[in-house]
């Protein structure tokens, strides 16, 4: 049965998002709030829970991973970014963003892609998602909450509960958040081009 924190979406309760950090540093697999929907998470560098994840969501090895970095800091760490994808990523952040960039050693390698070795890196706007990032002091692997057979992620609290309390350690109720795909821009060929338009409005690219 996992633990259910109900978390203000603007102003987080430290006490609880420590309480959160616990149970990923731990080994945990998490539900939390992003700029675009609930999502899955859990410690980069912990296969176990990977593993759990790819179950939950019955997703195959050809699936695009997401990290969640905190700034353009983190980024340049797990990604190899030239100038015009940096600037272009400074401008946009943080928001429901999803950029696809070559990953870095520091990335490992069952979270990329297995063919083109390339990550999706998110800088998130959401509260609850910036500190929990603040206090982890690293990126949180994340894919959003799409249960099978659903299209669309989980938005409604409840609902996450009665579905995922068995499937997870720990959720975060941060109210109804309805499902908007953040939008994906593919920075890997040189120029950076939209694949998906989403949430998330880039009119230099249009």
């Amino acid at each position: 049965m996992a633990q259910y924190l109900e978390i203000h979406p603007e102003n987080p309760q430290l006490r609880l998002i420590h309480r959160a950090i616990e149970t990923i540093r731990s080994g945990g697999v998490i539900v939390y709030p992003t700029d675009s929907a609930y999502a899955i998470a859990c410690q980069i560098d912990n296969k176990q829970a990977l593993e759990r994840i790819r179950r939950i969501r019955q997703l195959d090895e050809k699936h695009n991973f997401t990290l969640v970095c905190k700034d353009l800091a983190q980024v340049s760490s797990f990604s190899k970014i030239g100038n015009d994808a940096f600037r272009l990523i400074k401008s946009l952040t943080p928001d429901a963003f999803t950029f696809i960039l070559e990953a870095t050693k520091e990335v490992p390698r069952r979270l990329q892609h297995p063919k083109k070795k390339t990550i999706g890196i998110c800088i998130p706007k959401n509260s609850i998602a910036q500190k929990l990032l603040d206090e982890l002091g690293e990126p949180l692997f994340t894919t959003t909450l799409i249960l099978p057979p659903d299209e669309e992620a989980l938005s409604q609290p409840y609902e996450i509960r009665e579905r995922m309390d068995d499937l997870v350690d720990l959720i975060i109720d941060a109210g109804v958040i309805e499902y908007q795909p953040t939008t994906i821009i593919d920075c890997t060929e040189g120029n950076c081009v939209i694949v998906r338009q989403g949430k998330g409005l880039a009119p230099m690219l249009n």
